[in-house]
């Protein structure tokens, strides 16, 4: 599983013209699934997102988990983090896992993050064509691969 986690003041996903889902301060997270990935990787990055120390404390050092900031989590699928571009200049998605797993993995990632943090993750919709909105804060913006540890 590949992440790009960035911290932000604001995010919001509109579907068809239809506001899904918002949230304010804390994580937009883009997640893209691999045809090899399964529980191991979503319990690696849900501990590591869980415990990720980028937001400001009293002292305005980046010391704080998202936990202790109450911050929100939006979560959006994307599978083309999977993209390999070795070859040529069209993408290659060979990687990518194929929608019947995902999207198991996806909700399992959710609800699994959610618990961790002890609120409700806001979610786009597995497969759509979303407008994902941001206000990145800092900028602050983590990549994280499962399989790279």
């Amino acid at each position: 599983m590949k992440t790009v986690i960035q911290r932000v003041t604001s995010a919001s996903v509109t579907i068809h013209g239809t506001l899904r889902s918002e949230i304010g301060p804390g994580f937009l997270i883009l997640l893209g699934i691999g045809h090899e990935d399964g529980q191991e990787d979503i319990d690696y990055l849900v501990k590591k997102i869980a415990g990720l120390r980028v937001f400001d404390d009293e002292d305005g050092v980046m010391n704080r988990s998202i936990l202790e900031a109450s911050g929100d989590i939006l979560v959006v699928s994307q599978f083309t983090l999977m993209a390999s571009t070795k070859k040529g200049n069209r993408p290659s998605y060979v990687h990518a896992a194929p929608h019947e797993i995902a999207i198991s993995l996806y909700e399992k990632f959710c609800r699994d993050l959610s618990e961790a943090i002890g609120k409700p993750v806001e979610t786009g919709e597995f497969g759509a064509d979303m407008q994902v909105a941001l206000v990145n804060d800092g900028p602050v913006t983590i990549c994280m691969d499962s399989k790279n540890r």
